[in-house]
């Protein structure tokens, strides 16, 4: 018998298979482009760095967009991910093997519902003034 142990990402994948490995490192890149790049505030106290998961879900988006561009969507389905709900269960399996701390106020329905992603990642056409 083996005494070598399973690396915590591999054994989640193991236990649940909804979700592949990129769809785990997308959201990770994301709450670091959330903090860094968008410096959306933290929430908490003592200089802890926490975004809110509706904060995060937007931040996802606008991550996705700006990698994917209007393939976004379909990457992310690709992945497993099909509702913000689905980064809710990322970001909780991501928390129950401490590769992500939550606050106390932080919830898994702050996930849910927090935009469609039928339209989310939709192009946004703008029509330019004219007075024709």
């Amino acid at each position: 018998m083996s005494t070598e142990k399973i690396h915590p990402i591999v054994e989640l994948l193991q236990q649940d298979q909804r979700y592949h490995i990129e769809a785990y490192q997308f959201v990770r890149e994301a709450l670091a482009y959330a903090q860094e790049i968008l410096k959306m505030p933290a929430e908490g106290g003592e200089g802890e760095q926490h975004i809110t998961g509706q904060q995060l879900c937007e931040a996802i988006r606008q991550y996705s967009l700006e990698q994917y561009g209007f393939m976004a969507k379909t990457v992310l389905n690709s992945w497993g991910v099909h509702n913000t709900g689905d980064f809710g269960e990322i970001v909780y399996n991501l928390i129950r093997i401490k590769h992500m701390k939550r606050s106390k106020s932080d919830r898994r329905e702050d996930f849910e519902d927090c935009y469609d992603f039928t339209t989310a990642f939709e192009p946004v056409f703008e029509l330019s003034g004219s007075d024709d």
